[in-house]
């Protein structure tokens, strides 16, 4: 009698322990749980009806404070938690960082409205007014590369430079990416687990995985365990559309402020990659070509290129992109 009872108590304390980790490893969909490097403030926007609030930090310079600002725009995937090292190397040369997770994104408010890179760049630019930011240099990386060319465009003003790292959006991926709506991606984005973010983290973002890249599938691999993981899916869809449907590769001969590219040159992103076959993938997000034919579209553009570097040269190359950066500056 007691050995059958061994094994469902043996049972129960591994679903127990198990339920366990995956509570620990469980993250709110706006990131509460999650420590950024700097203090999180919040602007308050009201828009299609809600009230909503957009999460950013405001880092001081360090030292020797130089007068001017920086914005750090992130990519889809991400939020300001992983801008840290590029926010300590400014603010030690006297730059004021101002670090936004864009509505949707990171510990900013997920709302169900029409995302458009148009409004995204206005909300910026509130933030900067209500911060009393009249010009700022724009850095943007990845879907945050659309978003800056997006802003310079509206605000060429307000924008001392542009500074693209490995910006999407270079291509248009309505002309070869097969369309989906966003119902068929938010199934799509559902299905995501922290194994499959790290699978997808390792093939697209870096050419060499390290232990440190691991906090970045804790953060989008804990979100999923959410009860409220489908509001972060939809949105997550949401966002998949606007990029899809509002390509800037166009315009980008209308870009008026100093630009500079970085570019890591074994970057392979395509937005809608999975859709494609591994012939029709060959042929598209060579970045080591894209930065070449980028930057001659831009007038009196710099490209600046990381070689055996993937998607996110401040994370795989931090070194050499923060002294391109500085330099650039």
């Amino acid at each position: 009698m007691f050995r059958k009872l061994i094994l469902p108590v043996a049972l129960l304390f591994c679903l127990s322990a198990s339920a366990a980790a995956q509570k620990a490893d469980t993250l709110s969909i706006t990131l509460e749980n999650v420590k950024y490097a700097y203090p999180v403030k919040f602007m308050p926007i009201h828009t299609e009806g809600q009230d909503i609030r957009m999460a950013y930090m405001d880092v001081a310079p360090t030292q020797h404070a130089n007068g001017r600002t920086v914005i750090l725009f992130h990519g889809k995937n991400f939020g300001g938690y992983y801008w840290t090292n590029v926010i300590k190397a400014l603010t030690g040369r006297g730059f004021r960082v101002i670090v936004p997770d864009q509505i949707g994104f990171g510990k900013s408010s997920k709302p169900f409205i029409h995302y458009s890179f148009h409004q995204l760049a206005r909300w910026n630019k509130a933030l900067l007014d209500t911060l009393g930011v009249q010009r700022t240099s724009v850095l943007g990386h990845s879907m945050g590369g659309m978003l800056a060319t997006r802003f310079a465009l509206m605000y060429p003003q307000a924008t001392e430079k542009l500074l693209l790292e490995n910006p999407i959006g270079l291509e248009d991926y309505r002309q070869f990416v097969p369309y989906v709506t966003t119902e068929e991606q938010y199934r799509t984005e559902l299905k995501s687990t922290a194994e499959s973010i790290k699978k997808y983290y390792q093939g697209s973002y870096f050419t060499l995985w390290k232990p440190e890249y691991d906090e970045l599938v804790r953060i989008g691999g804990g979100v999923t365990l959410s009860a409220d993981y489908p509001r972060w899916a939809k949105v997550a869809a949401m966002t998949f559309t606007m990029i899809y449907e509002q390509p800037v590769v166009y315009e980008l001969p209308n870009i008026t402020v100093p630009t500079v590219l970085f570019i890591g040159k074994e970057d392979k992103t395509i937005v809608g990659k999975g859709l494609l076959s591994l012939q029709e993938q060959s042929l598209h997000g060579q970045y080591k070509v894209l930065g070449k034919q980028t930057t001659a579209k831009i007038p009196k553009a710099k490209l600046i290129e990381f070689d055996g570097c993937g998607h996110i040269p401040h994370l795989e190359t931090p070194t050499e992109f923060l002294i391109a950066l500085l330099g650039s500056l």
